[in-house]
């Protein structure tokens, strides 16, 4: 029985490491240790691992896409009378000759296409944790943070940028509460107070009364709080030298998209090659 099973890779190695574990799942009552060499660039690699797969009597699995490497590690396993099982080389040759097109051979190029995806998953998520002020030590890690008085537009905006792959928190001002201290000191370039007319405000905050089943009159929804809400959600942003951004009347997606120039003009990130990803 082999003590280990080598998984060498020019890239992560995941997937050639899932598909060995996999396999080894069909075997429950056999030990096998599973060692994920990553990263392979250089022949000497190669030579390094062969010479322990074949001290150990080991096994060797590959999903290498350098054809040089490739050869010279079936080469070396051969000489040494190591097993090497390789998960890439035939796929890639089958894919060649049927498609009439040499294959690049740059390993990792998987992960790096499925990286804005990865990013844009991982925005979607902060926003979520991050939503309706939760987890303020965090607020720092935002990329965009928003803030202003309920029904305003604050969650949907922050879904929405998220899945442009913006990592986005916000924070509600509440009339009679004092707005948390984080909040002042965040790099204020990243935050955008929203404002809205007043009537439209409660429209909204109506609107949602009625859905929750709320009847009568109520501070909510009363048109002359509602002032008060909005003047002092101007005094804190004028208290913390944010930008201010009045939401009334405009589709999310254009709201969005002002965000979007907002931060980056004020930031001076690229959003094509910057390390904010602002792609759908």
């Amino acid at each position: 029985m082999p003590t280990s099973i080598y998984v060498v890779s020019g890239g992560t190695g995941a997937s050639g490491e899932q598909l060995v574990r996999t396999v080894l799942a069909q075997f429950p009552d056999c030990s096998v240790s599973v060692v994920t060499v990553s990263h392979v660039r250089h022949l000497a690699q190669i030579r390094h691992v062969v010479a322990q797969a074949a001290r150990s009597g080991s096994i060797v699995v590959h999903t290498l896409v350098d054809a040089h490497l490739r050869t010279e590690m079936v080469r070396l396993a051969h000489e040494q009378g190591v097993v090497a099982i390789d998960l890439m080389g035939e796929l890639l040759d089958q894919l060649s000759n049927r498609l009439g097109v040499v294959p690049l051979g740059q390993p990792g190029l998987y992960r790096r296409m499925q990286r804005v995806h990865f990013d844009r998953m991982a925005a979607i998520e902060f926003a979520i944790v991050h939503d309706d002020g939760r987890r303020p030590e965090d607020w720092p890690l935002a990329e965009i943070v928003l803030v202003g008085v309920s029904r305003v537009g604050k969650t949907p905006l922050s879904m929405y940028l998220s899945v442009m792959g913006w990592r986005v928190a916000n924070v509600p001002l509440v009339m009679g509460l004092e707005p948390p201290p984080e909040l002042f000191e965040l790099d204020r370039n990243r935050v955008v107070g929203l404002t809205i007319a007043p009537a439209q405000l409660r429209l909204f905050r109506l609107q949602r009364q009625r859905r929750l089943g709320i009847p009568g009159h109520t501070s909510y929804t009363d048109a002359s709080a509602i002032y008060e809400e909005l003047e002092m959600a101007r005094r804190v942003f004028e208290q913390g030298g944010f930008a201010v951004l009045d939401v009334t009347d405009k589709p999310i997606e254009t709201t969005a998209d002002e965000i979007v120039a907002l931060i980056t003009r004020r930031v001076g990130i690229d959003r094509e090659t910057g390390p904010l990803h602002a792609i759908i």
